[in-house]
């Protein structure tokens, strides 16, 4: 995995060269004040800017460390206090080293010797001068009268690269061995960090890290810190540059292909909103970094797309394929702990593969659905991301029912759907529990999303050639539990006809006790519908006729005393189903289509 990311990240450099210093000693940063000085030294002003992208001295770990001419206000101005003495110290320290430079002699002086008309009053007007939300930002060096920030000058960064190879040649001559990614020797591997990722789900807002060494029992064979890694720093910093991109919200690539540029996000899911996945994030690209209509349809499925991608897979067709069959998809979900990242699922897979796992998916997931707007049944794709949150727990929050964002189960579900997805994997059977949970304990029950979960989980769980569960109204071979939710369909229909809408109907009332012990339940639930079925006869006989028939039709082979005593998980996931697509079939008839509540 870090291998590909390492890949990965010297692909995206290379994307990024143009017009721009690329070397392992310079980092894009972000940049949101200029602080203007004059040739002197002495102070000009702050001018606040948009937040944008500056290429400065690359620094992998700030503990202890400061930014040659690019850093926070603590370190810049010293300010924040007795806390920011420290870091202010080191930044003076990191010019020092920089001071045979003539291009930083105005800032040398504005420490130094013209400190009075420098420093000091640009500490004074930072408050007055800059909101305090934006304080947080990197400060950088300007000349007055100059477009060119000092540390941008070719000089700087000509220094900044001949120090950092010095340092490698070094080491180098310290350590010569090979790099576990790479295989080669040019750079060294040594006990230096290997850099902070941010934007981790769930982590620390200065960043966590992939890989670190920071207790004696992570050590061994008289290797110390990160050389048990034996990853060189070059290969260290690909990775890192290549994670942090996959986990921006967006960027923008050059498409080799047609030399457009393109924004593309490559992070799951794709809106970074508050209880998207909680505490988890699912990023992706492949070997070509090449944007993949298949993602999309996940995250937004079109029935007329999912229907070509099926038919161009089960018919074997490839003329329209836009791939190399030699490409490769990756994904990594992770999650922050702390100072570090947990991986909890990695994937590598050809597109072809990747291609057939798809079009799978959504043969699994399709389901029956009538859309009242529309008047017609037809096949519903739920968004992976829908099915996952089916199962996520709901909270009352004042007037509103709201989904409670601090339960994690829908993040796993996600992660492992998303597996399911990608690889063609069986879902764990824990998620049947979670979704026939909600279930219990919601006043909708089976919506669409719950139904194409749950036909989901048993039909991949079904190996032995049983009963699979089909997108319609099963006809044929059907187990007593899938007939039982048939029945309860029924039943709660001649009570809505009887009745109209109850407050607390047998849904309500009577659903998970059914479901879970149907011979308690339904020797109740006939003799309630008995009372139910004399009003509507006297009221609606026509009705009264076409429900008995629809009722006797599913219990001509089941006796009250048939009925089992206890159903098992996968029996109520059948139950669930069962119960799912009579309503839908009741909906979709003209005869029947009154008995059935619509969906809130």
């Amino acid at each position: 995995m870090i291998r590909e990311l390492s890949e990965f990240g010297k692909k995206i450099r290379q994307q990024n060269k143009e017009g721009k210093q690329v070397h392992n000693a310079l980092k894009e940063e972000p940049v949101s004040i200029d602080l203007v000085i004059r040739q002197d030294g002495s102070f000009h002003g702050f001018s606040p800017i948009e937040r944008k992208m500056t290429t400065a001295e690359a620094i992998n770990a700030k503990k202890g460390k400061a930014r040659l001419l690019l850093d926070k206000a603590e370190e810049v101005l010293s300010y924040g206090g007795s806390a920011s003495a420290k870091k202010y110290q080191w930044f003076k320290e990191k010019l020092e080293q920089y001071n045979d430079l003539k291009e930083l002699d105005p800032v040398i002086k504005f420490y130094g010797t013209n400190k009075s008309n420098g420093l000091d009053k640009a500490l004074s007007g930072f408050e007055s001068s800059i909101l305090e939300k934006e304080r947080k930002g990197n400060i950088a060096f300007r000349v007055h009268g100059k477009d060119k920030r000092i540390h941008e000058e070719p000089s700087v960064y000509k220094k900044i690269i001949e120090n950092y190879e010095n340092i490698q040649k070094k080491l180098l001559s310290v350590s010569a061995k090979l790099c576990s990614l790479c295989g080669q020797n040019d750079y060294p591997v040594v006990d230096l960090p290997h850099g902070m990722i941010k934007d981790v789900p769930d982590g620390q807002p200065s960043g966590c890290a992939l890989v670190s060494y920071n207790e004696d029992a992570f050590e061994s064979y008289n290797l110390k810190g990160n050389d048990n890694s034996s990853i060189c720093t070059n290969c260290a910093k690909a990775y890192v540059e290549g994670l942090s991109w996959l986990l921006s919200s967006g960027t923008k690539i050059k498409n080799e292909r047609n030399k457009d540029d393109i924004i593309y996000t490559n992070r799951w899911p794709l809106k970074r909103s508050v209880g998207f996945w909680v505490d988890t994030a699912t990023i992706f690209w492949t070997r070509e970094n090449r944007h993949l209509d298949e993602i999309d349809q996940l995250e937004a499925p079109d029935p007329q797309s999912v229907a070509k991608l099926i038919d161009s897979v089960v018919s074997g067709s490839n003329k329209e394929s836009r791939y190399i069959e030699t490409d490769t998809f990756y994904a990594c979900t992770l999650s922050g702990a702390a100072a570090r990242i947990v991986v909890r699922d990695w994937i590598e897979t050809s597109l072809s593969d990747f291609r057939k796992a798809i079009a799978k998916w959504f043969q699994d997931i399709a389901i029956f659905y009538y859309d009242s707007d529309q008047e017609k049944g037809q096949s519903h794709y739920s968004r992976l991301y829908e099915l996952a949150r089916s199962c996520q727990r709901r909270k009352q929050d004042g007037m509103y029912d709201n989904y409670d964002n601090d339960d994690v189960t829908f993040s796993r579900i996600a992660t492992h759907l998303w597996n399911a997805a990608l690889k063609n994997a069986v879902p764990p059977l824990w998620i049947l529990t979670a979704a026939l949970k909600r279930v219990r304990f919601e006043k909708k029950r089976v919506t669409r999303e719950r139904a194409a979960l749950i036909k989901l989980i048993l039909n991949r769980h079904n190996k032995g050639g049983g009963f699979m569960v089909g997108e319609k109204l099963a006809q044929d071979n059907k187990p007593m539990a899938y007939v039982c939710g048939q029945v309860f369909a029924v039943l709660e229909s001649i009570q809505r006809a009887a009745l109209g809408k109850t407050n607390a109907g047998i849904r309500e009332r009577y659903f998970t006790f059914a479901m879970t012990t149907p011979s308690s339940a339904f020797g109740r639930l006939f003799g309630l519908s008995s009372k139910h079925f004399t009003k509507l006869k006297g009221e609606k006989p026509g009705l009264a006729v076409v429900l008995d028939k629809e009722l006797q039709a599913l219990c001509k082979d089941i006796k009250i005393e048939k009925f089992p005593s206890i159903f098992s998980l996968e029996q109520q996931g059948q139950f669930a189903i069962g119960y799912y697509h009579q309503r839908q079939a009741q909906f979709n008839r003209v005869d029947l289509k009154e008995t059935v509540e619509e969906e809130e």
